[in-house]
């Protein structure tokens, strides 16, 4: 008896629902608009301050160290001939740094502040001002140079209001009564808390827009495991010489380029159609990789009320009080 040859069955279609590949070569032109990028000297602050001014925009990389941001602006000059690039320094934890560089404005009409400077769990440290350095550099920080800008910015014709955030956000046990590490202080925990306190901040700012009238837009990003030396650099480099070897070994091999990074900042910064409030992820798994995306089912996206108390709280620690029209009360009659 002859046996019949089995059958194939057909193979599974690729998937057709992902995301086309996106580069910074899809950015439209930059010419005209003014942008400021903190923490440019390094990581994903540097590629995304060097790929909007290799496309015609006027960039300030705002960077807390002189030396490094003078050695960053002579690469980004060396890497596109001819870039509009300026230096200013501006140290996110320490309140009186942020207000100088506000203070100090020379420029007209800011277009684009990109926030995305920040410090990634480190060993337990105060800001110049007292706060716990993770809330204090990555949220208040931030927090309180929006608010600073925010005129400069109101006076540009399309505003935007890019706040690098975390994939690690979506991990957090948010505390309002903790956010400071009154109680007890861990690293990971402290740094997802940050970092969804920069998801909230940009939902209510641009909740707070919309109910004033304005057309700033406020949108926030995940930038993906990238290459940065934020696990390694800073305080991080006093934690010793395994920690330094293990941490660079797992950055090297595990994480992406930091071009691939930058996509999200990128994306949302320039991408003439996307509506304030916008988070901006990579389209992979647990948003660790992959091309830039909205995304909207995110709880926090929708949390106003936490947002709401943290942002009354974030005015009361910097003393920064935002100009616009007061706000009404929050949900659940929060006030």
């Amino acid at each position: 008896m002859t046996r019949q040859p089995r059958a194939r069955l057909p193979r599974p279609a690729a998937r057709r629902d992902r995301q086309a590949v996106w580069t910074p070569a899809a950015l439209p032109d930059q010419s005209g608009r003014l942008v400021v990028v903190t923490g440019a000297n390094s990581g994903i602050g540097y590629v995304t301050a060097r790929e909007l001014a290799r496309h015609g925009a006027h960039v300030v990389l705002a960077c807390r160290n002189r030396q490094r941001g003078l050695e960053a602006l002579d690469r980004l000059r060396a890497e596109v001939p001819g870039a509009r690039v300026e230096l200013r320094r501006l140290d996110l934890a320490d309140l009186a740094s942020i207000r100088d560089f506000a203070a100090g404005w020379e420029h007209g009409p800011l277009d684009v502040l990109v926030n995305n400077a920040g410090i990634a769990m480190v060993p337990f440290a105060r800001t110049a001002d007292g706060f716990e350095s993770q809330f204090g550099t990555n949220h208040l920080g931030t927090f309180a140079l929006t608010g600073l800008l925010l005129p400069r910015l109101l006076a540009a014709p399309d505003p935007r209001v890019v706040t690098v955030s975390s994939e690690g956000q979506r991990f957090a046990r948010f505390d309002l009564e903790n956010l400071n590490a009154e109680r007890r202080y861990r690293a990971a925990f402290a740094y997802v808390q940050s970092k969804r306190a920069n998801l909230y901040f940009a939902s209510e700012l641009q909740r707070r827009a919309d109910r004033a009238g304005l057309v700033l837009r406020s949108l926030a990003v995940a930038p993906g495991l990238t290459r940065t030396n934020v696990l390694t650099g800073g305080a991080n480099g006093a934690r010793g010489r395994w920690y330094a070897t293990l941490t660079r070994l797992l950055v090297r091999y595990a994480f992406r380029p930091t071009l691939e990074g930058a996509k999200t900042s990128l994306y949302a910064a320039t991408v003439p159609d996307l509506p304030g409030g916008s988070y901006i992820v990579p389209d992979g798994l647990f948003q660790l990789r992959g091309e830039p995306v909205p995304r909207d089912r995110e709880r926090a996206l929708r949390d106003a009320a936490t947002a709401h108390r943290l942002w009354r709280l974030s005015e009361e620690l910097t003393g920064v009080r935002y100009p616009l029209p007061p706000a009404t009360p929050g949900p659940a009659g929060v006030a």
